[in-house]
């Protein structure tokens, strides 16, 4: 009876199967190959923050609060000849010098114009001894933890009028007086924390997803502690996963911040690029273009702390540079370049920061995001109902505006593209964007 309600077409797929899988000599189908699975985006040490601060460190009498001031085109820095001159931290805006905004402001002739900033912290002197408290060191340590990131300031100058606490000039040593005290107090501040953790899991289970993440939490710190005093190591160079590293923001650490190294050379030196402490292999005081990366600095940094950026620059030049105009300036800058631009462009990337701008007759200004920011939380900066109402954003890039010379050009090319909540944001973009009411 089945039969008469089965179709013709039915009936030949039935007869074809059994026929197919009869044969012994029929190849069965391919499937396509699996995609592989999509790579986990890394998260970014340090805070998830878009407003990050930069602290200027080093031991006292190196230049720091010289350098600070100039940097900030201020005289709020406290700079004198002896130790401890600057107790309670001070803080600057500092512009960030960038080719594209200063294009777009003269393609868009805006009524107002808003670069984009860095905000720098002149932090008093650190001293052997700052991790147990020596010189102030706790009250300056904590100055320390509430900054982002480190421009360390490391003297490579001699100079008898400006005395050295530690007795002589010698940056090699200074540097490791930085990382040693950096480290202790990571390590007080670590083994405190491990501690805490371990008295209160001593109940923990294997059945709660509660009791599993707290002994997960327990391994990452146990681990952050090794890399500290086992593997001798910055917690920023340690390879942690996605997991580890939001245990480890958690901490606040000091050698999780990114460090980038300012070498502050006499003017004599930094003009003629030759310093003992720029040593090669053909000996000392041998010219070095570029300073060849200053090579004994560079080769401790490379043992220590490998990738961490190197600037040279004099902070008794840029004092000279910063009382001229800018026609004196730039006739004055012939033999020597000034490094403060390099230097602010330099901390900023070491925070994963990067901005993008909106453009039009009234302003052009840029916006500061971390990498990796998604469109609507890059046009919450503006206002957070441009996030809480996103709808998409007009996005062009830098490079196609500069091509084509104007929005209208860009748009006929089709480089103008609609952003969904998705886009993550790209150093220099264009954005307009819209939101619900």
């Amino acid at each position: 009876m089945l039969d008469r309600f089965r179709s013709p077409s039915l009936s030949l797929l039935l007869t074809r199967s059994f026929s197919i899988s009869a044969t012994p000599q029929a190849k069965a189908k391919k499937m396509p190959p699996k995609k592989p699975p999509a790579q986990e985006k890394k998260i970014l040490l340090g805070r998830p923050s878009n407003n990050l601060k930069i602290g200027i460190v080093g031991l006292p009498n190196v230049g720091k609060s010289s350098f600070f001031n100039v940097l900030s085109n201020t005289d709020i820095g406290k700079a004198a000849n002896f130790p401890y001159a600057t107790i309670n931290p001070e803080e600057a805006r500092i512009p960030v010098p960038d080719a594209r905004f200063e294009w777009l402001c003269d393609l868009y002739k805006p009524a107002s114009r808003v670069p984009a900033f860095l905000t720098c912290i002149d932090i008093a002197g650190l001293t052997a001894g700052a991790s147990t408290g020596a010189g102030l060191g706790n009250a300056f340590l904590s100055h320390v933890r509430a900054v982002d990131g480190i421009f360390q300031v490391v003297r490579a100058f001699d100079d008898a009028e400006v005395i050295h606490v530690e007795g002589d000039v010698n940056p090699l040593r200074d540097m490791e007086i930085i990382q040693t005290e950096l480290r202790l107090k990571d390590i007080e501040w670590v083994e405190k924390h491990l501690d805490g953790l371990k008295r209160g899991g001593r109940a923990l289970g294997n059945s709660s997803l509660a009791d599993r993440a707290k002994k997960e939490e327990i391994a990452t710190v146990e681990k952050v502690l090794k890399t500290l005093t086992v593997d001798n190591k910055d917690v920023r160079k340690g390879d942690w996963t996605n997991k580890e590293i939001e245990v480890v923001n958690s901490l606040s650490l000091l050698t999780a911040k990114p460090v980038t190294y300012l070498v502050n050379l006499s003017e004599t030196d930094y003009t003629r690029k030759k310093n003992k402490w720029c040593a090669g292999a053909t000996g000392l005081y041998t010219p070095l273009p570029k300073f060849r990366r200053l090579p004994k600095i560079k080769a401790w940094i490379d043992t220590n702390n490998p990738g961490d950026p190197l600037i040279p620059f004099s902070v008794s030049l840029e004092e000279r540079l910063s009382a001229l105009s800018e026609e004196e300036k730039a006739a004055a800058q012939d033999g020597a370049q000034s490094a403060l631009g390099k230097i602010t462009q330099a901390g900023y990337a070491s925070l994963d920061l990067i901005r993008y701008f909106t453009c039009g007759p009234d302003e052009v200004r840029a916006w500061t995001i971390r990498r990796g920011t998604k469109a609507p939380q890059a046009a919450g900066v503006i206002h957070s109902d441009f996030e809480n109402k996103f709808v998409c954003g007009e996005i062009m890039s830098y490079d196609d505006l500069k091509e084509h010379g104007s929005e209208t050009a860009v748009k006929a090319s089709g480089k103008l593209r609609q952003q969904g909540k998705p886009y993550e944001m790209v150093d220099g973009d264009i954005a307009y964007w819209k939101s619900g009411a």
